[in-house]
């Protein structure tokens, strides 16, 4: 079963400075159809203005991915740790016993766009940590280049999580096929960042997502060059434990 919402039936609010896309239940937007699937919690797709953000704010027992799209973010924390996050990074926070930190648009002239992505956490009251990498259009180019994975399954360069959940992300070029096997105990989030792409016989646009399930197989092929995000899940997991 293949569930696709389209870019324009997702949840947006627009401010002065933020231009947000919720897919699910988030601050005040409440849809009780859209609380979670699986363990995935969050998905927000949000264009910060040029050094605006977010003031500091606490997270606690969840793990969040964040994927930079353009431009550049900086965050801070509680404990006086800064970074930077840049186009085509990928960072993991485990929030844990709770941190406070601070997200803003590192650049004073261009906008910021980003993937925030909430999973429910495997375990309970873990120290909060964080880790960011940096990969490149080749090394996802044409393939679903695995970005964030447990423990169990990680490659070199891949990220971790405290939850049985795959990141994968891809640049299509034209005419690219990607096909990956599920069985009846996952289920997917696909996301079209940017293009059109056919998925299982279904056509996908920018910013459209589906939600997969009952799925042995996935084929994904790129009509026009494209940019995905797809996101394997487990139809059971375990939750703050």
């Amino acid at each position: 079963m293949i569930k696709i919402t389209r870019a324009d039936e997702h949840y947006r609010n627009k401010t002065d400075w933020l231009d947000t896309t919720h897919h699910f239940s988030f601050g005040e937007y409440f849809d009780a159809g859209k609380m979670n699937f699986g363990p995935l919690r969050v998905f927000n797709d949000d264009i910060i203005s040029a050094g605006r953000g977010f003031d500091f704010h606490k997270h606690s027992d969840m793990e969040i991915v964040t994927y930079v799209i353009d431009g550049t973010l900086e965050h801070k924390d509680g404990l006086g740790n800064t970074g930077v996050v840049s186009a085509g990074e990928v960072q993991r926070m485990s929030a844990g016993t709770g941190i406070m930190h601070s997200e803003y648009n590192g650049s004073k002239t261009g906008s910021l766009r980003l993937l925030q992505v909430w999973i429910f956490t495997n375990k309970k009251n873990l120290v909060p940590s964080y880790e960011q990498r940096k990969f490149s259009k080749e090394e996802r180019l044409n393939k679903l280049f695995l970005v964030v994975a447990p423990d169990d399954t990680m490659t070199e360069k891949s990220l971790h999580i405290h939850q049985d959940v795959y990141f994968f992300v891809s640049s299509l070029s034209e005419g690219a096929l990607l096909e990956r096997k599920l069985d009846f105990s996952r289920k997917a989030y696909l996301f079209v960042i940017d293009g059109k792409v056919e998925l299982n016989e279904n056509v996908m646009k920018t910013r459209d997502a589906a939600r997969i399930e009952n799925e042995k197989k996935l084929s994904i092929e790129a009509m026009i060059p494209s940019e995905l995000l797809l996101i394997d899940l487990p139809e059971k997991y375990a939750f703050n434990q």
